[in-house]
Order: C-alpha cells, then structure tokens, then sequence
C-alpha cells in the first residue's frame, strides 16, 4: 500500500466518525447563547447599581463579572455547563464563563489525585498559558504606553 493510498484511507476513516453538524444552527445557537451569557452580566451589573447607588459603574461591572465567573463555575461543578456548551459551542466558550468553565473542569478532573498535585497543580493546566499569554501582553502594553 503506497503512503497516498494509506492516507485517502486515514482521511476517508476520519471523514466517517467526524461528528455532522449543521453550521447555521449551530451558529445561531451560538449567537443567542452567549449573547444571553452577556444579557446575563449586564442584567446582574444593573442589579448591583439598583441595590446599591453608591457603587460606581466600575465597581459593579467587576461584581457582574465575579457572579457570572462563580455561576459558571457551579454550573460547571454540576455538570449543567457542559451540557450548555455541546448546544452552543463557541456561544459558551468565548464569554467570561468558558475560562471560568476550563478552570473549573480541570480541577474537577484532578481532584481525586489529591488537594496539591491534583486541584492546585492541575486548575491552571489549561488556563495558565492564557494567562501567562495575558500578563506578557499587558507588561508589553504597559512598556508601549509609558514610552509613547
């Protein structure tokens, strides 16, 4: 068997058990989805600005964004969150709550290897390049907006 014939047989197996999805409705979930997520954030930044007025748009944006990261991650924690995330794909991941999602997971994942080398070595497995990445990118801003 030549390597092009063994590789038209690899792509056509693939092809096979490669899930079929729709595009349209899968982006139209999408879109919904996450725009309800940021519904949801405006929704609960109102709601702090409505009980307490003295509180800055500042501030209560950063408490909108610390309930959706916590109510990610409960839902992440009962498995609801994946069930959300194979209906809406990108919708569920783009947000806030998928980074919150991915960290959550993971230390699910590993929390029977125990509290130190399992949740707390393994929490960030997924995240910790992204903030790294993050940290890197703002220090390099930072470097730009202090010279110019």
């Amino acid at each position: 068997m030549t390597e092009t014939e063994r590789n038209k047989k690899y792509n056509e197996y693939v092809a096979s058990k490669t899930p079929k999805t729709k595009p349209w409705p899968s982006l139209f979930h999408a879109f919904w989805v996450g725009g309800l997520i940021c519904c949801l954030g405006e929704l609960f930044k109102d709601l702090c600005l409505y009980f307490f007025p003295y509180m800055s748009t500042m501030e209560a944006s950063n408490w909108a964004l610390i309930i959706i990261i916590m109510l990610a991650s409960f839902l992440t924690g009962i498995g609801v969150y994946d069930r959300i995330g194979a209906y809406a794909g990108a919708g569920s991941i783009v947000p806030i709550t998928g980074f919150s999602n991915s960290i959550a997971s993971s230390a699910l994942e590993f929390k029977r290897e125990g509290m130190i080398f399992g949740l707390m070595a393994k929490m960030f497995l997924i995240a910790g390049p992204v903030i790294v990445s993050g940290v890197i990118a703002s220090i390099i801003a930072g470097l730009i907006y202090l010279i110019f």
